[in-house]
Protein backbone atom coordinates (compact mmCIF):
# COMPACT_ATOMS: atom_id res chain seq x y z
CA UNK A 1 0.00 0.00 0.00
CA UNK A 2 1.18 3.21 -0.87
CA UNK A 3 2.69 5.25 2.35
CA UNK A 4 3.76 9.09 3.28
CA UNK A 5 6.37 9.39 1.15
CA UNK A 6 4.87 7.48 -1.84
CA UNK A 7 2.17 10.22 -1.92
CA UNK A 8 3.87 12.30 -1.33
CA UNK A 9 5.60 12.25 -4.47
CA UNK A 10 2.35 11.40 -6.14
CA UNK A 11 1.36 14.63 -5.06
CA UNK A 12 4.79 16.65 -6.36
CA UNK A 13 4.38 14.87 -9.71
CA UNK A 14 0.43 15.81 -9.66
CA UNK A 15 0.76 19.54 -8.85
CA UNK A 16 2.83 20.86 -11.61
CA UNK A 17 0.71 18.64 -14.04
CA UNK A 18 -2.97 19.79 -13.32
CA UNK A 19 -2.66 22.36 -10.61
CA UNK A 20 -4.70 25.69 -12.30
CA UNK A 21 -5.86 23.11 -14.96
CA UNK A 22 -9.64 22.35 -16.03
CA UNK A 23 -10.43 18.56 -15.29
CA UNK A 24 -12.40 18.23 -18.41
CA UNK A 25 -13.96 14.79 -17.84
CA UNK A 26 -13.81 11.86 -15.31
CA UNK A 27 -14.48 8.32 -16.90
CA UNK A 28 -15.21 5.30 -15.18
CA UNK A 29 -14.43 2.00 -16.23
CA UNK A 30 -15.63 0.04 -12.40
CA UNK A 31 -18.66 0.88 -10.88
CA UNK A 32 -16.88 0.02 -7.69
CA UNK A 33 -14.92 2.76 -7.72
CA UNK A 34 -17.11 5.32 -6.65
CA UNK A 35 -18.08 4.99 -3.01
CA UNK A 36 -20.53 7.79 -3.38
CA UNK A 37 -23.29 9.54 -4.89
CA UNK A 38 -23.60 13.00 -3.76
CA UNK A 39 -22.58 15.14 -5.27
CA UNK A 40 -22.63 13.29 -8.09
CA UNK A 41 -18.95 12.68 -10.21
CA UNK A 42 -20.05 14.88 -13.07
CA UNK A 43 -20.28 18.19 -10.72
CA UNK A 44 -16.67 18.12 -10.73
CA UNK A 45 -15.64 17.89 -14.69
CA UNK A 46 -15.37 21.45 -16.42
CA UNK A 47 -13.41 22.79 -13.00
CA UNK A 48 -10.09 23.88 -12.64
CA UNK A 49 -7.86 22.11 -10.02
CA UNK A 50 -7.15 24.20 -7.10
CA UNK A 51 -5.37 22.12 -4.67
CA UNK A 52 -3.59 18.18 -4.35
CA UNK A 53 -3.25 17.53 -0.56
CA UNK A 54 -2.65 14.16 1.27
CA UNK A 55 -5.28 12.81 3.93
CA UNK A 56 -3.40 9.78 5.45
CA UNK A 57 -2.98 7.63 2.84
CA UNK A 58 -5.47 9.63 0.61
CA UNK A 59 -4.98 11.81 -2.59
CA UNK A 60 -7.51 14.78 -2.50
CA UNK A 61 -8.03 16.75 -5.28
CA UNK A 62 -9.95 20.13 -5.12
CA UNK A 63 -11.47 21.74 -8.01
CA UNK A 64 -13.56 25.14 -8.10
CA UNK A 65 -16.43 25.25 -5.58
CA UNK A 66 -14.90 23.23 -3.02
CA UNK A 67 -15.60 19.87 -4.26
CA UNK A 68 -12.97 17.05 -4.33
CA UNK A 69 -12.14 13.87 -5.71
CA UNK A 70 -10.11 11.62 -3.01
CA UNK A 71 -8.51 8.59 -4.00
CA UNK A 72 -7.65 5.82 -2.06
CA UNK A 73 -4.81 2.82 -4.14
CA UNK A 74 -4.95 0.74 -0.92
CA UNK A 75 -2.95 -2.37 -1.59
CA UNK A 76 -2.48 -2.53 -5.35
CA UNK A 77 -4.00 0.98 -6.66
CA UNK A 78 -1.71 2.98 -8.47
CA UNK A 79 -1.71 6.29 -10.60
CA UNK A 80 -0.74 6.77 -13.91
CA UNK A 81 0.41 9.96 -16.17
CA UNK A 82 -0.92 9.40 -20.32
CA UNK A 83 -1.29 11.33 -23.27
CA UNK A 84 -4.78 13.02 -23.58
CA UNK A 85 -7.70 11.27 -23.67
CA UNK A 86 -5.99 7.62 -23.37
CA UNK A 87 -7.53 4.90 -23.53
CA UNK A 88 -8.93 2.41 -20.90
CA UNK A 89 -7.44 -0.46 -21.76
CA UNK A 90 -7.17 -3.97 -19.41
CA UNK A 91 -9.15 -5.40 -16.70
CA UNK A 92 -6.67 -3.36 -14.15
CA UNK A 93 -7.69 0.15 -15.88
CA UNK A 94 -10.15 1.59 -13.37
CA UNK A 95 -10.60 5.51 -13.93
CA UNK A 96 -8.96 8.35 -16.06
CA UNK A 97 -9.40 11.81 -15.28
CA UNK A 98 -8.75 13.96 -18.28
CA UNK A 99 -6.75 17.02 -18.30
CA UNK A 100 -5.96 19.10 -21.18
CA UNK A 101 -2.05 18.03 -21.20
CA UNK A 102 -3.01 14.41 -20.13
CA UNK A 103 -4.82 11.94 -18.52
CA UNK A 104 -4.50 10.69 -14.93
CA UNK A 105 -5.23 6.56 -15.09
CA UNK A 106 -5.86 4.79 -12.48
CA UNK A 107 -4.97 0.80 -12.45
CA UNK A 108 -5.41 -1.62 -9.51
CA UNK A 109 -3.78 -5.11 -10.37
CA UNK A 110 -5.39 -8.52 -9.21
CA UNK A 111 -8.79 -9.34 -8.77
CA UNK A 112 -9.99 -8.03 -5.72
CA UNK A 113 -10.90 -3.99 -6.00
CA UNK A 114 -9.67 -2.10 -3.24
CA UNK A 115 -9.27 1.02 -4.78
CA UNK A 116 -11.84 3.83 -3.68
CA UNK A 117 -13.08 7.14 -4.94
CA UNK A 118 -15.08 9.75 -3.14
CA UNK A 119 -16.63 12.71 -4.45
CA UNK A 120 -16.71 15.52 -1.66
CA UNK A 121 -18.21 18.83 -0.89
CA UNK A 122 -15.81 21.24 1.76
CA UNK A 123 -13.62 21.00 4.47
CA UNK A 124 -16.46 18.78 5.98
CA UNK A 125 -16.36 16.22 4.18
CA UNK A 126 -12.84 16.02 3.50
CA UNK A 127 -13.11 15.56 7.58
CA UNK A 128 -14.94 13.12 7.58
CA UNK A 129 -12.78 10.56 5.92
CA UNK A 130 -9.55 11.30 7.85
CA UNK A 131 -8.67 8.84 10.52
CA UNK A 132 -7.29 11.30 12.71
CA UNK A 133 -3.91 10.60 13.04
CA UNK A 134 -1.40 13.03 14.12
CA UNK A 135 1.33 14.45 11.57
CA UNK A 136 4.61 13.52 12.84
CA UNK A 137 6.31 16.39 11.21
CA UNK A 138 3.72 18.72 12.98
CA UNK A 139 4.19 16.82 16.21
CA UNK A 140 6.85 17.31 18.81
CA UNK A 141 7.85 14.47 21.48
CA UNK A 142 5.35 14.97 24.18
CA UNK A 143 1.96 14.97 21.41
CA UNK A 144 4.11 11.38 19.51
CA UNK A 145 4.06 9.92 23.12
CA UNK A 146 0.82 10.54 24.04
CA UNK A 147 -0.42 10.00 21.01
CA UNK A 148 1.27 5.99 21.25
CA UNK A 149 0.45 5.97 25.00
CA UNK A 150 -2.89 6.47 24.89
CA UNK A 151 -3.59 2.88 24.50
CA UNK A 152 -1.07 -0.21 25.54
CA UNK A 153 -0.19 -1.89 22.25
CA UNK A 154 2.83 -3.31 20.05
CA UNK A 155 4.87 -0.61 18.40
CA UNK A 156 4.24 -2.31 15.29
CA UNK A 157 0.49 -1.70 15.67
CA UNK A 158 0.43 1.57 17.03
CA UNK A 159 2.94 2.87 14.45
CA UNK A 160 0.67 1.63 11.55
CA UNK A 161 -2.59 2.39 12.89
CA UNK A 162 -4.10 5.30 10.82
CA UNK A 163 -6.28 6.73 13.71
CA UNK A 164 -2.78 7.24 15.49
CA UNK A 165 -0.10 8.49 12.99
CA UNK A 166 -0.85 9.56 9.64
CA UNK A 167 0.16 7.80 6.74
CA UNK A 168 2.55 5.36 8.05
CA UNK A 169 2.29 1.39 6.80
CA UNK A 170 3.88 -1.43 6.88
CA UNK A 171 6.43 -0.96 5.13
CA UNK A 172 7.96 2.37 6.67
CA UNK A 173 7.60 1.03 10.26
CA UNK A 174 9.98 -1.55 9.48
CA UNK A 175 12.18 0.56 8.72
CA UNK A 176 11.28 2.85 11.23
CA UNK A 177 12.11 0.38 13.87
CA UNK A 178 15.07 -0.52 12.63
CA UNK A 179 16.31 3.24 12.21
CA UNK A 180 15.33 3.42 15.99
CA UNK A 181 16.51 -0.06 17.01
CA UNK A 182 13.64 -0.99 18.56
CA UNK A 183 11.36 -4.40 19.27
CA UNK A 184 8.11 -4.37 16.67
CA UNK A 185 6.77 -6.09 19.62
CA UNK A 186 7.58 -3.73 22.61
CA UNK A 187 4.87 -2.15 23.99
CA UNK A 188 4.41 1.22 23.62
CA UNK A 189 4.07 1.79 27.96
CA UNK A 190 7.45 0.14 28.51
CA UNK A 191 9.64 2.29 26.44
CA UNK A 192 12.16 4.29 28.39
CA UNK A 193 12.26 8.47 27.82
CA UNK A 194 15.55 7.25 25.60
CA UNK A 195 13.61 4.76 23.67
CA UNK A 196 11.06 7.64 22.69
CA UNK A 197 13.25 9.99 21.49
CA UNK A 198 15.37 7.53 19.42
CA UNK A 199 11.99 6.55 18.14
CA UNK A 200 10.83 10.23 17.38
CA UNK A 201 13.84 11.28 15.76
CA UNK A 202 13.61 7.74 13.70
CA UNK A 203 10.59 8.24 12.78
CA UNK A 204 10.59 11.71 11.26
CA UNK A 205 13.97 10.90 9.68
CA UNK A 206 13.41 7.98 8.09
CA UNK A 207 10.29 9.50 6.68
CA UNK A 208 12.20 12.42 5.77
CA UNK A 209 14.90 10.45 3.64
CA UNK A 210 12.24 8.39 1.70
CA UNK A 211 9.94 11.56 0.91
CA UNK A 212 13.11 13.26 -0.73
CA UNK A 213 14.55 10.57 -1.97
CA UNK A 214 10.69 9.84 -3.81
CA UNK A 215 10.01 13.41 -4.92
CA UNK A 216 13.83 13.79 -6.34
CA UNK A 217 12.83 10.97 -8.44
CA UNK A 218 9.55 12.29 -9.32
CA UNK A 219 10.96 15.42 -10.49
CA UNK A 220 12.39 13.41 -13.17
CA UNK A 221 9.41 11.86 -14.28
CA UNK A 222 6.09 10.46 -13.46
CA UNK A 223 6.48 7.48 -10.66
CA UNK A 224 5.41 4.84 -12.20
CA UNK A 225 6.97 2.15 -10.26
CA UNK A 226 5.47 2.64 -6.74
CA UNK A 227 6.21 -0.32 -4.48
CA UNK A 228 6.47 -1.13 -0.85
CA UNK A 229 9.71 -3.07 -1.98
CA UNK A 230 12.61 -0.99 -2.81
CA UNK A 231 16.72 -2.15 -2.66
CA UNK A 232 18.13 0.33 -0.54
CA UNK A 233 15.68 -0.32 2.39
CA UNK A 234 17.69 -1.48 5.67
CA UNK A 235 14.97 -4.25 6.27
CA UNK A 236 11.44 -4.71 4.43
CA UNK A 237 11.15 -7.58 2.70
CA UNK A 238 15.07 -7.83 3.01
CA UNK A 239 14.16 -11.36 4.63
CA UNK A 240 17.37 -13.74 5.19
CA UNK A 241 19.78 -10.60 3.84
CA UNK A 242 22.43 -9.11 5.85
CA UNK A 243 21.33 -6.07 7.95
CA UNK A 244 23.14 -3.07 6.44
CA UNK A 245 24.13 -1.84 9.90
CA UNK A 246 25.50 -5.29 11.49
CA UNK A 247 25.08 -8.51 8.83
CA UNK A 248 22.84 -10.12 10.93
CA UNK A 249 20.18 -12.01 8.87
CA UNK A 250 16.82 -9.90 8.65
CA UNK A 251 14.07 -12.46 10.05
CA UNK A 252 10.63 -11.76 9.77
CA UNK A 253 7.37 -12.76 11.38
CA UNK A 254 4.00 -13.32 8.79
CA UNK A 255 0.50 -12.34 10.34
CA UNK A 256 -1.97 -12.81 7.33
CA UNK A 257 -1.30 -10.60 4.15
CA UNK A 258 1.57 -8.66 6.05
CA UNK A 259 5.28 -9.62 6.85
CA UNK A 260 7.39 -7.91 9.69
CA UNK A 261 10.93 -7.45 9.05
CA UNK A 262 13.56 -7.13 11.93
CA UNK A 263 17.05 -7.46 12.89
CA UNK A 264 17.36 -9.62 15.98
CA UNK A 265 20.81 -8.27 16.74
CA UNK A 266 19.86 -4.97 16.44
CA UNK A 267 16.48 -5.14 17.57
CA UNK A 268 15.58 -7.58 19.96
CA UNK A 269 18.79 -8.51 21.65
CA UNK A 270 19.53 -11.81 19.28
CA UNK A 271 16.43 -12.99 20.28
CA UNK A 272 13.92 -14.53 17.67
CA UNK A 273 10.23 -13.23 17.53
CA UNK A 274 7.59 -16.11 17.23
CA UNK A 275 6.46 -16.65 13.77
CA UNK A 276 2.53 -17.53 14.39
CA UNK A 277 2.35 -20.41 12.23
CA UNK A 278 6.11 -21.68 12.51
CA UNK A 279 6.31 -21.37 15.95
CA UNK A 280 3.05 -23.38 16.35
CA UNK A 281 4.19 -25.97 14.02
CA UNK A 282 7.43 -26.47 16.11
CA UNK A 283 6.58 -26.20 19.47
CA UNK A 284 9.25 -26.32 21.82
CA UNK A 285 11.52 -26.84 19.03
CA UNK A 286 11.07 -23.15 17.85
CA UNK A 287 14.55 -21.34 17.76
CA UNK A 288 15.01 -18.65 20.80
CA UNK A 289 17.93 -16.83 19.15
CA UNK A 290 20.08 -16.67 16.29
CA UNK A 291 22.58 -19.33 17.08
CA UNK A 292 19.92 -21.51 17.83
CA UNK A 293 18.42 -20.71 14.46
CA UNK A 294 21.68 -21.48 12.66
CA UNK A 295 22.05 -24.30 14.55
CA UNK A 296 18.75 -25.93 13.51
CA UNK A 297 20.16 -24.96 9.61
CA UNK A 298 22.77 -27.67 10.31
CA UNK A 299 20.76 -30.23 11.07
Amino acid sequence: MPELPDIAAYISALEPRIAGQPLQHVRLASPFLLRTAEPPVVEVEARVVREVRRIGKRIAIGVDGDLWLVLHLMIAGRLHWRPPQATLAGRNALAAFDFPDGSLVLTEAGSKRRASLHVLCGEAGLLALDPGGIDVFTSDLDAFRAALTAENHTLKRSLTDPRILSGIGNAYSDEILHAAQLSPIALTRSLKPYEWERLFAATRDTLRLWIDRLQDEASRGFPEKVTAFRKDMAVHGRFGEPCPRCGAPVQRIRYADNDTNYCPACQTGGKLLADRSLSRLLGSDWPKTLDELEALKRR
